[in-house]
């Protein structure tokens, strides 16, 4: 029998303790009959994060993440879906299908991650030369753009924000977001992609893609429509970008 309230499907999503963008960006994209259900993975709130420490305490929260799945696996969801991104573009395209695999093996369930589906969101608008934002350091952008690059995208230009904090990472103001948008178009990019999955993009993204007249991609957007799409859920909703109303 289906789950009462989670008949199109229960999702599991996992993602840092810290992260209060997630939750909230998820839920408000989310139709009738599709649940979600959050697992925290433990992170401790990092202070003075630095280019030299960025990797380690990625790396640090991606060890926790088998506990998350344990623990979510509990109420037996259909489908699990990533609110972490930075490791999953780690170590190129390799290393993105290596995560997702793992977590499907202890998991026994598939898995939309934020690398994955960026690239599925990039090729279902047709762009080809990429910009990218992130609330990261220069050493994890490096690994975003390897990953762009290997999945066959140009990467063009980005921008990380270099946040003190895990949590100073939602604290990221709208008007900050807006010029550093502009900063990254231009007539030699196709489209522009938000990573970071605690930085608050999803309202902001849709409304740029009608000011600068081309494709904004949020990664909780990008990852959560990677979800439903996989799961044959077709419902287009408006307010979120041509992602979701139009594929």
């Amino acid at each position: 029998m289906p789950d009462i309230l989670g008949y199109l499907g229960k999702f599991g999503v996992l993602g840092p303790s810290t992260n209060t963008v997630v939750q909230p960006d998820f839920d408000m994209m989310r139709p009738p009959g599709v649940t979600a259900h959050y697992s925290r993975i433990l992170t401790p709130n990092a202070q003075a994060v630095s280019n030299e420490t960025f990797r380690a305490g990625s790396l640090k929260i991606a060890e926790g993440v088998f506990d998350a799945v344990r623990s979510v696996m509990t109420c037996a969801p259909d489908y699990l879906v990533m609110g972490m991104s930075a490791v999953t573009f780690y170590g190129g395209k390799a290393g993105a299908e290596a995560f997702r695999d793992g977590v499907e093996r202890e998991a026994g369930v598939r898995l939309s991650c934020g690398s994955l589906a960026s690239a599925a969101a990039l090729r279902a608008y047709g762009a080809r030369r990429v910009a990218f934002l992130s609330p990261y350091y220069p050493v994890a952008n490096a690994e975003v753009r390897r990953y762009l690059e290997e999945e066959g995208f140009e990467v063009v230009r980005d921008i990380c924000l270099q946040c003190p904090s895990w949590t100073a990472i939602a604290e990221v103001t709208p008007e900050t977001l807006r010029h550093r948008l502009r900063e990254l178009d231009g007539p030699d990019v196709d489209a522009i992609l938000q990573v970071g999955t605690n930085l608050s993009m999803v309202r902001l993204a849709a409304a740029a893609e009608m000011w600068l007249g081309k494709p904004v991609i949020a990664i909780n957007t990008a990852t959560w429509w990677h979800a439903l799409r996989a799961n044959g859920i077709w419902d287009r909703m408006e307010g979120f970008g041509r992602l979701l109303s139009d594929f």
